[in-house]
């Protein structure tokens, strides 16, 4: 049916729209890749520590996500990843989540 692929992110107190526009100024190459159905990046809740964000990726097959993983498009819109200035919004590594759809109500 589908794959999502999902990243969790803790995100430092106050660097909530720093990290959005990080998302919103990146090179995104989702859109060439066969598979892609759609991608949000989702706001959490708020805890004392951090607000919890998550991205979301939708596509045909595991194997599709596979595909992206292994991609030239991938390495280029992750490579400045992590290379910013100044502390990073986030708080440790995010956390990939990956679901098969068994069940799809449209």
């Amino acid at each position: 049916m589908s794959f999502i692929a999902m990243n969790r992110f803790k995100i430092r107190p106050g660097r909530e729209t720093d990290f959005e526009t990080i998302w919103r100024e990146r090179e995104s190459r989702l859109r060439e890749m066969p598979g892609f159905r759609e991608f949000r990046l989702l706001k959490g809740p708020k805890h004392d520590d951090h607000t919890l964000y998550s991205s979301h990726v939708i596509w045909e097959s595991r194997a599709d996500f596979e595909a992206w993983t292994k991609s030239d498009q991938f390495r280029a819109s992750h490579r400045s990843a992590g290379k910013r200035d100044g502390e990073s919004p986030i708080l440790g590594a995010p956390q990939f989540e990956g679901f098969e759809t068994v069940l799809h109500e449209g």
